[in-house]
């Protein structure tokens, strides 16, 4: 497989008055095309910085360090006018609530157009061409009348479909989507993710899928990477994590889960406790005032992401806990 993706040792820290949050504890993945990475985790975990680092998009107070490299080239830490030739172009990010992620004050024309003007240098009328297609493909009825609203006039759906157009106006290779159905209910989150799915056939993408939903990761991810206090607990495919989870919070999270293939109602168990603060993380491992298995050696010793099996279709399965096997 190509390679679009490859992190190494990524760190991310943001300066407070109380401390340094180390929000990204270095952390190693890569994303091939066409491909779907999950990265799944509890709020605060550290998910989103992980892209936002990537995008060059962290608060004032943020810094990056690492490596990440995009189809081979280094552009962590590159200028903004260097950096703006791969994102928006190359790289898309869909951000996570399509009700504040549009500009209320300018028209659909305007914001889709302009990202066309901008990254590649089409006419005005070429670009309204092409925006009234690319809402078609993500099936938004008479596209060519809505391209002239302006995002109040949408449903959540609709404004959700309108972010993904505008993500994927310039055909990137990579589409980072940040909980992409989160304020959505229930049938048009399906509609979305369906979208999502046909758009990646059509294009041949690779997508990063952050969400706290593991019913969206089983549905539409190849390989998942749980993450948890800044760190990565569990990489594999997404048949062996849910299947045969390996790590105790990956088990946590699954065990939080309605299930509808169960015989007998079961209760559902939550996982107790608090994550960790990230100013002053504790010694050892990270999960160990959580875990129902800690034992001695958990304080004293932090656990590193190890590979210890290779999956039926050749993903190899890494987790950071020192039990052999759960």
């Amino acid at each position: 497989m190509n390679r679009v993706l490859e992190v190494t040792d990524l760190k991310t820290t943001f300066a407070t008055p109380e401390g340094d949050v180390k929000a990204v504890g270095g952390v190693d993945f890569a994303i091939n095309k066409g491909e779907t990475l999950g990265v799944v985790g509890e709020s605060g975990s550290g998910k989103s910085q992980i892209f936002m680092s990537i995008m060059g998009l962290l608060a004032r107070n943020g810094r990056a360090a690492g490596s990440v490299k995009f189809k081979g080239e280094d552009i962590l830490g590159l200028p903004v006018k260097e950096l703006n030739r791969v994102r928006g172009a190359k790289m898309s990010m869909i951000f996570q609530d399509p009700m504040t992620s549009l500009n209320p004050y300018l028209s659909v024309r305007r914001q889709m157009t302009e990202v066309l003007m901008q990254h590649k240098g089409l006419s005005e009328e070429k670009a309204a061409a092409e925006s009234v297609a690319m809402l078609e493909n993500v099936q938004i009825p008479e596209a060519k009348r809505r391209l002239n609203m302006f995002p109040h006039e949408f449903s959540g759906g609709m404004r959700q479909r309108v972010m993904i157009a505008m993500a994927l106006l310039c055909g990137p290779e990579l589409l980072i989507a940040d909980e992409p159905t989160t304020a959505l209910d229930v049938t048009v989150q399906a509609q979305i993710l369906e979208v999502l799915v046909g758009l990646q056939r059509d294009f041949g993408m690779a997508i990063a899928l952050i969400t706290h939903d593991l019913g969206v990761i089983a549905r539409m991810a190849d390989r998942v990477m749980v993450m948890y206090a800044g760190g990565i607990v569990e990489k594999g495919s997404v048949r062996d994590l849910f299947k045969d989870p390996q790590h105790p919070y990956t088990q946590g999270l699954l065990e939080s889960m309605p299930r509808l293939d169960e015989r007998e109602s079961t209760r559902l168990t939550t996982i107790g406790g608090q994550p960790p603060n990230l100013q002053n993380l504790p010694s050892g491992c990270t999960f160990r005032d959580r875990c129902r298995y800690a034992f001695e050696r958990c304080p004293v010793e932090r656990p590193l992401l190890t590979p210890f099996a290779e999956g039926p279709d050749g993903a190899i399965r890494s987790k950071a806990c020192h039990l052999p096997s759960l």
